[in-house]
């Protein structure tokens, strides 16, 4: 079963005279996008498929991760909101990017998609100065809409990194 193409944002490259604001959310969203265009037209099988031993990053492990991501950083840090994690559970705190034969991209794409569209929504309500309503919860710090904006920019290029090598060895496809 391949992915449902229609889905997949356009890849939007950011202006480049722009304010701070608008140059973060398009350089946010131009990241999204390239995720979601590195899972194009590939079977649910190959976006299970591992990078190599002993790592078993996925594409569809990436996906479900930046679902988790989004959810985190928007809804627990930004708005404070008590959400549950999507995957995580109390025998692995990693689930999300340890997914199963059972565990699907539809699925995956919509979480994520819906995560982001969450997000968007809350950010929208701020400014970049405001600090969230929740706190960083490895050190407990107060963060700013601002420096979410750029660890989510920073994780989503970390991890597009990964996905331009795991799509190379899937089917050879590089750029974009």
């Amino acid at each position: 079963m391949t992915t449902d193409h229609t889905a997949v944002p356009e890849r939007v490259y950011p202006a480049t005279t722009t304010g701070e604001r608008q140059a973060l959310e398009q350089w946010l969203e131009f990241h999204r996008a390239t995720l979601a265009a590195k899972c194009a037209d590939l079977t649910d099988e190959q976006l299970r498929t591992a990078s190599v031993p002993p790592s078993d990053l996925s594409l569809l492990g990436l996906v479900r991760h930046m679902a988790e991501v989004e959810r985190g950083w928007f809804r627990k840090v930004l708005a404070g909101e008590e959400a549950e994690w999507l995957y995580a559970d109390d025998k692995d705190d990693d689930r999300d990017m340890h997914p199963t034969g059972e565990d699907t991209y539809a699925e995956a794409y919509a979480t994520w998609q819906a995560e982001i569209a969450h997000a968007r929504t809350l950010a929208a309500g701020h400014a970049l100065d405001d600090l969230g309503a929740g706190s960083h919860h490895r050190t407990g710090d107060l963060i700013n809409l601002r420096w979410i904006y750029l660890h989510m920019i920073e994780e989503y290029a970390r991890h597009n990194g990964h996905a331009d090598l795991l799509r190379e060895r899937i089917d050879g496809s590089t750029g974009a």
